[in-house]
């Protein structure tokens, strides 16, 4: 796959103890942005926040939260973005969790697979 230039950044942020069934929501998502063939995404943990709840999420020496906040942030052309937002809808619906989603403007400078990868 080929991607250069005007792109979109999808960013879910989520939590860490969501859940479809026993699945973790963003390895859900993760998953199925890889069957829809999307260029990239990438799971990040943070440490500490707080959203639409006002509920303060932190990873504290003294008590290991289980539920962190998660970003998912997925880069493609923007006619993919787009199409894959139905199914983030739906997972998001299925977990029945909070969460937030944006949709920002990226200027991809490169992508390319590693020296020997298959693509």
């Amino acid at each position: 796959m080929e991607l250069n230039g005007d792109s979109k950044l999808l960013r879910i942020f989520i939590g860490e103890a969501d859940k479809i069934g026993h699945q973790c929501l963003y390895e859900a998502i993760l998953m199925a942005a890889k069957k829809q063939g999307m260029a990239g995404c990438t799971v990040t943990r943070g440490i500490m926040s707080y959203g639409a709840s006002s509920r303060v999420h932190a990873a504290r020496l003294i008590e290991i939260s289980q539920d962190l906040p998660i970003i998912v942030e997925i880069v493609d052309k923007e006619e993919n973005i787009n199409a894959f937002l139905p199914s983030v809808d739906a997972f998001m619906e299925k977990a029945g969790c909070g969460g937030l989603i944006t949709i920002e403007k990226a200027g991809v400078l490169y992508y390319k697979p590693a020296h020997g990868s298959a693509g």
